[in-house]
């Protein structure tokens, strides 16, 4: 684990990953190949019921600094330019999106042994200007997540959260969407060796009193297959097996069904990456 209580999106990953990560119910190909001058260029395809969506994405580095250029089946194009540690523990990022001039934005990233700051600002006139920072250890951190637009004059996002870490649990709490949502996440390794862990993700909403959770377990078939399956308040289930056939290529089967509704269809997912 890396020295440090990681940015603000990292309260919580842990479980997030484990119940979130890598369900499908499209068919989605990926293939990512090198040009002899270390140019990577990945092109993925999606099918989601009828329609078909594609993207290409070409990948170019020079010693720190990384610049991403997509382009997707709407003609949108989407540049991202990365610049690592222009000083030290700093993170520069640039991105912007044609046609649309209004879409850059610079991100400015910073890691410390007992922080990690955030800060992002649009680049047009009157801006939406995001702050989040966390504070603590690698073993527990509290933080805050907040964004501002000039233009109207009020604070548009305003989160908190606080992690706790051990060597085989994870707990994050955080309080979300003005204080309107609290949200509560647990991870738990229950065996390193075979990659077991059961996770859960509960939440409140203050203006509806409506709560959610969903429940899930991960677990290593072998050291390539790995299984997992999570279920929610809805009733709706779904479990993937996942296989790395080869290193770095992950084909993926997942299914969902809605235990409530039985008569209807379960819903598949296929997806296949592969990288040379």
């Amino acid at each position: 684990m890396a020295k440090g209580p990681g940015l603000y999106t990292d309260i919580g990953k842990k479980a997030r990953d484990l119940l979130y990560k890598d369900y499908n119910s499209d068919q989605k190909f990926t293939i990512t190949t090198y040009s002899p001058t270390g140019v990577a260029i990945t092109s993925t395809g999606t099918k989601k019921g009828e329609q078909f969506l594609g993207d290409v994405n070409t990948q170019l580095k020079n010693k720190n600094i990384t610049a991403d250029v997509k382009v997707d089946t709407s003609s949108n194009i989407f540049t991202t330019i990365t610049i690592n540690e222009p000083a030290p523990g700093v993170k520069a990022i640039l991105s912007f999106k044609v046609p649309e001039q209004t879409s850059g934005k610079v991100e400015l990233q910073y890691l410390h042994d007992y922080a990690g700051i955030s800060s992002s600002v649009g680049l047009k006139a009157n801006p939406v200007v995001n702050l989040s920072s966390v504070f603590g250890t690698d073993q527990g951190s509290v933080g805050a997540d907040l964004s501002f637009d000039t233009k109207q004059g009020v604070l548009t996002k305003s989160n908190f959260g606080l992690s706790f870490i051990t060597e085989d649990l994870l707990a994050a709490l955080t309080l979300n969407d003005k204080g309107d949502v609290l949200n509560a996440s647990y991870y738990q390794a229950i065996n390193p060796l075979t990659n077991t862990a059961v996770a859960v993700d509960m939440s409140h909403k203050f203006s509806t009193k409506e709560n959610t959770f969903t429940l899930g377990a991960q677990h290593a078939l072998d050291p390539l297959t790995t299984v997992k399956a999570r279920v929610n308040n809805a009733g709706k289930a779904s479990a993937l097996i996942q296989h790395e056939w080869r290193p770095k290529s992950l084909f993926t089967i997942s299914t969902e069904v809605d235990t409530k509704a039985i008569e209807k269809s379960a819903k598949v997912g296929l997806s296949l990456a592969l990288k040379p």
